[in-house]
C-alpha cells in the first residue's frame, strides 16, 4: 500500500510539468506565428 500511495504523490509532479511543457510549446508556437505575421500576441 506504501508503494501505491507514494506513486500517486510522485505522479502528480510529473503531470504538471508534462501539462506546463504542452502549454509552453502551444504559446511559443503562437508567439512564432504572430511575429511571422507582424502582428502582437495579444
Amino acid at each position: 500500500m506504501t508503494m501505491l500511495y507514494g506513486f500517486y504523490v510522485l505522479i502528480w509532479p510529473a503531470l504538471t510539468l508534462g501539462v506546463l511543457a504542452l502549454i509552453c510549446r502551444a504559446v511559443l508556437r503562437d508567439w512564432r506565428a504572430a511575429r511571422k505575421e507582424q502582428r502582437e500576441l495579444v
